[in-house]
């Protein structure tokens, strides 16, 4: 997964160019996953894993990228229902087929 698949990576609302930040790790099975440890860009060049996360004007988490070495390891790409409950999640692991996931207004698995 690259830059380019970002196109169209915007918030609920639609609206704005998503705003990327940076983290070490995430935490957490439940979806979408909760990055901690914020860094600044400044920092990335003494990193050999870190995460590239995007936002949307609202803060809410559209996505991220796991970086190793410079390779995307890990990638999540979020959708939420307008109640902000998560509808969809696309994730893409190093060398796996992507999965996609749906869930339900409450932000439950629908199986789909």
């Amino acid at each position: 997964m690259n830059q380019e698949s970002l196109t169209g990576l915007a918030g609920p609302n639609g609206a704005g160019e998503p705003a990327c930040r940076y983290f070490v790790s995430y935490t957490g099975v439940r979806l979408p996953l909760r990055l901690v440890n914020p860094i600044e860009a400044a920092a990335l060049s003494n990193r050999n894993t870190f995460i590239r996360a995007y936002f949307d004007d609202r803060d809410t988490l559209l996505g991220f990228d796991k970086l190793v070495y410079g390779e995307v390891e890990l990638a999540h790409r979020y959708a939420y229902h307008p109640s902000g409950a998560l509808r969809r999640a696309d994730i893409v692991m190093l060398d796996e087929d992507a999965v996609t996931l749906h869930f339900d207004e409450s932000g439950a698995p629908t199986g789909d």
